[in-house]
């Protein structure tokens, strides 16, 4: 028989980051063209976090609506960010705590945990993953959690790269361990609501035609994500080829390249445009020359956008 530890909580969660966080506020200021999803995540946190906020909006502005602000309140404390890859759900899941946080005017701890990078597909290693993740989140929030209904802190658990949970129980071919890691992320998340505590939980998945009904019932809201736009691509390529000397018809023929093509049924990712087209655009220049805004044109038509995923259908 095996026995299973609990991983310690360093090994856990490299990376816990605590907010606010200047570099945070930085790179989530660098996701321009989410301005949506970054509001909404903003409101919906805060309110999980620290629901005295909402106390106080209640009384002044609408203090017979007592009934209603219970019903908010009880919300399961679960986000889902949904949407293809490179479409900026992590890199918004890791930094908007520092927005919260300076809102709130309270200090909040990430404990990021990802599934895929954790999971070597031992029997049962999913659940005391997930298990393990969420005791360590409930006990750090019970400890910030305050009789006035003010946190003195709050917690956010990022599960990333869900997509080992992002199945339905409902499938035949689920293994019994695959349906014990679902039914320990649900178990996790009434935990937290049952306690009124100050945490929430940010799930990040492809797959959200394939995610457990039960998890997106518990969801306070689910935040799509997709490719950028043509208003999107321009917001994000204008203020870097803006300062390199480019007039608009230069970044609006970017724009166009980097949208659907004849050759691609799907345009560039966020993370294409800047993770990929402009580092190529500038590394294409460096040492000898200055951006050219032709070349820099040629190196946006001949780049290819990440292949899109496929949600497999069961």
């Amino acid at each position: 028989m095996t026995t299973h530890t609990k991983p310690p909580i360093d090994e856990l969660f490299e990376r816990r980051l605590t907010y606010p966080d200047f570099d945070a506020q930085e790179r989530l200021a660098r996701l321009v063209g989410l301005d949506d999803q970054k509001a909404r995540l903003t409101k919906i946190l805060a309110l999980l976090v620290n629901p005295a906020g909402l106390e106080t909006w209640t009384q002044k502005h609408h203090p017979k609506a007592k009934g209603l602000l219970k019903g908010v309140l009880r919300r399961p404390p679960l986000v889902v960010l949904a949407g293809d890859v490179g479409s900026g759900k992590t890199e918004l899941a890791e930094t908007i705590g520092d927005a919260v946080a300076r809102q709130e005017k309270i200090e909040i701890t990430l404990f990021p945990l990802s599934l895929s990078s954790r999971g070597q597909g031992r029997v049962g290693e999913m659940t005391q993953l997930l298990s393990a993740a969420f005791d360590y989140t409930l006990a750090e929030a019970t400890k910030l959690k305050s009789g006035t209904g003010r946190a003195r802190g709050a917690v956010i658990l990022l599960v990333d790269e869900a997509d080992a949970l992002a199945q339905s129980r409902e499938s035949a071919q689920m293994h019994h361990e695959d349906r014990a890691g679902v039914n320990a992320f649900i178990r996790g998340i009434d935990r937290l609501g049952n306690g009124q505590l100050p945490a929430a939980v940010i799930m990040c998945t492809n797959r959200l035609g394939a995610l457990d009904p039960a998890v997106k019932r518990r969801a306070a809201d689910i935040l799509a994500f997709d490719r950028p736009d043509e208003l999107q691509r321009h917001t994000v390529l204008a203020g870097t080829l803006e300062v390199l000397g480019f007039s608009e018809k230069q970044i609006g023929d970017l724009v166009t390249a980097t949208g659907k093509g004849t050759g691609d049924a799907h345009g560039f990712t966020f993370s294409d445009l800047t993770q990929r087209l402009l580092p190529g655009i500038v590394l294409d220049a460096y040492p000898s020359n200055a951006v050219d805004p032709a070349r820099a044109l040629e190196i946006a038509r001949t780049m290819r956008p990440t292949t899109p995923f496929e949600e497999k259908k069961q």
